[in-house]
């Protein structure tokens, strides 16, 4: 079967920092870009960024970030482990939410800086999604 599941998630005061994991199963997340994306309470689910399928030809930087999270927020892979981390460093309150990790479809590339990355239509496999909560 084809799975993600985010883990990590959990209560941390502002200004701390928290890991989340994407593991896959079932097949190479190295082949597919992945995004994360979140869903707070009341709120519509956004992109938070993105990260692309290695690639040493690749023109643009490979990864992309929203408004919101750059500066605070990292995505890297440890192939080893078909994992996928998002790092989260400066964390606010307002990035309490639901957090999901998901894969793109095949021969779909849009982790790039002139991509469309954070459309939903991209993506084809979900995971569950994990609770960040960000209070004191």
């Amino acid at each position: 079967q084809v799975q993600l599941v985010e883990s990590g998630g959990g209560l941390v005061q502002p200004g701390g920092s928290l890991r989340l994991s994407c593991l896959a199963s079932g097949f190479d997340l190295d082949n597919f870009a992945v995004g994360w994306f979140r869903r707070a309470p009341g709120k519509q689910r956004e992109g938070v960024g993105c990260i692309n399928a290695p690639d040493p030809s690749s023109p643009e930087t490979n990864t992309q970030f929203s408004d919101s999270v750059k500066g605070r927020f990292t995505i890297s892979r440890d192939s080893g482990k078909n994992t996928v981390y998002l790092q989260m460093n400066s964390l606010k309150p307002e990035d309490t939410a639901v957090y999901y990790c998901a894969k793109v479809g095949t021969g779909i590339a849009p982790c790039y800086s002139l991509g469309s990355w954070y459309d939903f239509g991209w993506y084809d496999t979900w995971g569950q999604g994990t609770q960040v909560t960000v209070s004191s």
